[in-house]
C-alpha cells in the first residue's frame, strides 16, 4: 500500500542543487511506487553548488514531484570547521520547532546520517505518529571522527555521538547501511542483528540514459588522440588523488597516455601546483561540470580511475557514487583500494591495486593500455551489466519499500 514517508537528511540535495543525491533518487523512485515522500534538509552544505534561497526558518519547495522542507542554516566555509558542527546542532534544534501536524501523518520516518543529532527528532515523531523508524547509516559516526579525524574516544563530542548511535540502533525498526561489512560494529554497539539491512548507493537509469552533452568549450580542453585515464568528481583529501598524479609522473615519458581530472575541491590547488612543479604535461585539469553531463564526459575516457587512502575504517566497506557512474559508462575501471568489499573485483570489470601506491597505479595503467580494444570493451560490458543488476535506484527503492 502507498505510504507517507519522511526522510530527514541534513545534506540531501538534488541534481539542481548539488550533492548529496541519494535521498533525492530514493525519494523519486519511491514516488514512482506511489509512496508520498517529504525530505527535510538543511539550506546550506559545502557540497551544494546552488544552495536554495530561503528567508524563513522553514521553506517548502517542490523539486521534481518531491516535497522538500528546507531548514534555514548559516553558511560555513570549510567541511572541517566549528561552524559546520554548529549547523548540525542547529538543524536538529530547529526541527523541534517544526509543526509536524502541518504535513500528512507519516507511516515511515527515515533518518539518514552522517549527522546523528536529528535521531532524537525522528524518534519523537515516530512515537507521536506511530510510524516505523528506519536509521540509514552512510558514514559510521563517531567512529569516523576517531579513526579518520584523530579525535580521542574520550572527547565529549565523541561520547555524545556514541550515545546517540547506540540510541538509534536500540530504537530503530531497521538500520540500513551502505557498507556491507558494518553489521559487526553495529551489533557491538547494541543493534539487534536481525535489524541490519544492506542497501548500497546506486545509479538513476533514467537520468543516465538521457545525459546532457558537453559544451564545445569543455570538449576542446580534452587531449586528442591520447589514451585517457580519467577521474571525475570531488578533488578532496578522501579521494587520494596525489597518488594518481604521482603515477602520472612515473608515466611522464609515455606520450600516448594522458591523465584528466574533472572537478573542484579542497585539494585542487595543491594538485595543480604539484603538476606544474613536476611539469606534468600529461595531466589536464577541467572545471566541474553538471552531474547530468558526467556520462558524456566519461565517454571520452579510455579508463576511469578511483582511489582511496589506506584507512582501517574501510574494513566495513565502500559505496562511492562515482564508482557506479563509471560502471554504467561501460569503461574499464582502475580501482586503488583496500576495503571490506570491491565492486570492481566482484564484477571483474577492471583492475584493483593497493592504495597509496603510485607504481601499482602506473603498472595497471600500462596493463590496460596494452590490452586490445575488444578486451577493454569486454571489461566495460561486465561493468554495465553488474551495476544495472545490483545498483539501480529503482531496485534499491523496492528493497526499501519492502521494509515499510
Amino acid at each position: 500500500m502507498p505510504k507517507t514517508v519522511w526522510i530527514i537528511n541534513q545534506y540531501a540535495g538534488s541534481p539542481h542543487i548539488g550533492m548529496n543525491f541519494r535521498s533525492y533518487y530514493l525519494a523519486k523512485e519511491l514516488q514512482h511506487q506511489d509512496h508520498h515522500v517529504t525530505v527535510f534538509s538543511g539550506s546550506f552544505s559545502h557540497l551544494f553548488a546552488n544552495p536554495p534561497k530561503v528567508a524563513k526558518t522553514f521553506t517548502k519547495e517542490r523539486i521534481d514531484t518531491i516535497d522538500y522542507i528546507w531548514v534555514k542554516l548559516p553558511r560555513y566555509r570549510a567541511s572541517k570547521s566549528a561552524k559546520r558542527l554548529l549547523s548540525m546542532l542547529l538543524f536538529a534544534l530547529k526541527l523541534f520547532f517544526f509543526n509536524p501536524y502541518s504535513l500528512k501523518k507519516p507511516d515511515v520516518i527515515i533518518i539518514s546520517s552522517l549527522s546523528l543529532f536529528p535521531v532524537l527528532n525522528a524518534y519523537l515523531w515516530s512515537k507521536l505518529f506511530k510510524a516505523k523508524l528506519i536509521v540509514e547509516v552512510r558514514d559510521i559516526w563517531p567512529l569516523s571522527l576517531v579513526e579518520l579525524g584523530n579525535i580521542s574516544a574520550s572527547h565529549p563530542l565523541v561520547i555524545l555521538l556514541s550515545w546517540l548511535e547506540r540510541f538509534a540502533y536500540r530504537h530503530a525498526d531497521y538500520v540500513v547501511s551502505l557498507l556491507p561489512k558494518a553489521k559487526e560494529h553495529m551489533v557491538a554497539q547494541g543493534l539487534n542483528p536481525e535489524k541490519f539491512i544492506y542497501i548500497p548507493n546506486g545509479i538513476d537509469l533514467e537520468e543516465l540514459q538521457h545525459p546532457q552533452p558537453l559544451p564545445p568549450s569543455v570538449v576542446s580542453e580534452l587531449p586528442r588522440d591520447k589514451f585517457i585515464v580519467g577521474y571525475a568528481g570531488t578533488l578532496g583529501i578522501a579521494n587520494a588523488l596525489d597518488y594518481f598524479l604521482e603515477a602520472a609522473l612515473l608515466l611522464k615519458e609515455v606520450p600516448a597516455i594522458h591523465f584528466v581530472l574533472v572537478g573542484n575541491g579542497s585539494e585542487k590547488e595543491a594538485l595543480i601546483n604539484f603538476a606544474q612543479t613536476k611539469q606534468l604535461y600529461n595531466v589536464t585539469f577541467i572545471e566541474a561540470i553538471a552531474k547530468t553531463q558526467i556520462p558524456s564526459m566519461l565517454q571520452y575516457f579510455d579508463v576511469c580511475y578511483i582511489g582511496w587512502h589506506r584507512y582501517p575504517l574501510y574494513r566495513f566497506g565502500i559505496s562511492a557514487n562515482k564508482l557506479f557512474d563509471y560502471m554504467y559508462a561501460q569503461k574499464p575501471i582502475l580501482h586503488s583500494v583496500e576495503a571490506g568489499n570491491d565492486p570492481i573485483a566482484d564484477a571483474a570489470c577492471g583492475i584493483s591495486v593497493a592504495p597509496e601506491n603510485p607504481q601499482a597505479i602506473a603498472d595497471a595503467v600500462m596493463t590496460l593500455y596494452a590490452m586490445n580494444e575488444q578486451e577493454r570493451r569486454l571489461l566495460g560490458e561486465r561493468a554495465r551489466t553488474y551495476v544495472v543488476e545490483h545498483h539501480s535506484y529503482r531496485a534499491l527503492a523496492q528493497r526499501y519499500s519492502a521494509l515499510f
